[in-house]
């Protein structure tokens, strides 16, 4: 094929291209392509903590026991981010880990904020000597807090705290009808019960029934206040009558 055919072929198939179609590709690239930097763009200035910093954090909710100064703390390699790059699930986690804070929420709040919502744990008793039990039957550590000394003091399987609160408050209403406070109550390994009232009088309570045997305490109490030593123990775990040690003598009746 000699030079003049193959112009005159590339001339044929030249003409035969859509041109309309081209350019309609190239435009539609060149869109493409402008959006995608943009994007790059706007994805850098929504990452720049300079550009778009947290300016604060709003902290809501009723707080005794964690400071500002420990939220400053667990929070600050988190606000060097920006306001967009800024995960709050990340800053619900380090506050949540916060000994002292059962539940965070938080949210972002337009232009530069962080709202965060704070529900602090409630203590309703001691757990075995250095924890603590919240409403919930929950264990949590948490280092000691002025002005919650006078709560009872529970203990038992970590698997059963939440069975022992709700033995704690039965007990204790029944009790407190009839004139006794409740101290402490305790659940051993053999799942036997003991409890000590604000008298500090012990009662032994064994494995069953220890509703039946609170109630047959406070029944023959009256009696046994009348002798002349003090009470210091009962066993109540007889299927009738009971075992009494005293302070100040060593004898028992039953």
């Amino acid at each position: 094929m000699s030079w003049k055919d193959k112009m005159r072929h590339w001339r044929q198939r030249l003409a035969a291209v859509d041109w309309y179609l081209v350019s309609g590709l190239a435009f539609l690239l060149l869109v493409i392509s402008a959006f995608s930097l943009s994007a790059l763009r706007l994805h850098d200035l929504l990452g720049d903590a300079e550009a778009l910093p947290i300016e604060s954090v709003i902290i809501k909710g009723d707080r005794q026991y964690t400071s500002d100064a420990e939220i400053q703390a667990a929070l600050q390699s988190l606000m060097r981010r920006s306001f967009f790059s800024a995960d709050v699930n990340q800053v619900q986690e380090a506050l949540e880990e916060l000994p002292w804070v059962y539940q965070a929420s938080v949210r972002r709040k337009w232009p530069a904020r962080l709202k965060v919502f704070l529900q602090e744990q409630q203590p309703v008793a001691h757990w075995n000597g250095d924890k603590w039990l919240n409403e919930h039957g929950q264990v949590f550590e948490a280092p000691h807090k002025e002005g919650i000394d006078q709560l009872p003091q529970l203990a038992g399987p970590d698997a059963m705290a939440k069975d022992v609160l709700t033995s704690y408050r039965q007990i204790r209403e029944l009790l407190q009808i009839n004139g006794f406070g409740l101290k402490s109550l305790s659940l051993n390994a053999r799942h036997a019960w003991r409890a000590v009232l604000d008298n500090g009088v012990m009662l032994e309570l064994g494995r069953e029934d220890k509703m039946a045997r609170i109630q047959r305490f406070i029944n023959v109490y009256p009696v046994l206040a009348k002798q002349p030593n003090k009470v210091a123990r009962v066993d109540l775990r007889y299927d009738t009558g009971l075992a009494v040690g005293w302070d100040d003598a060593q004898q028992e009746s039953r």
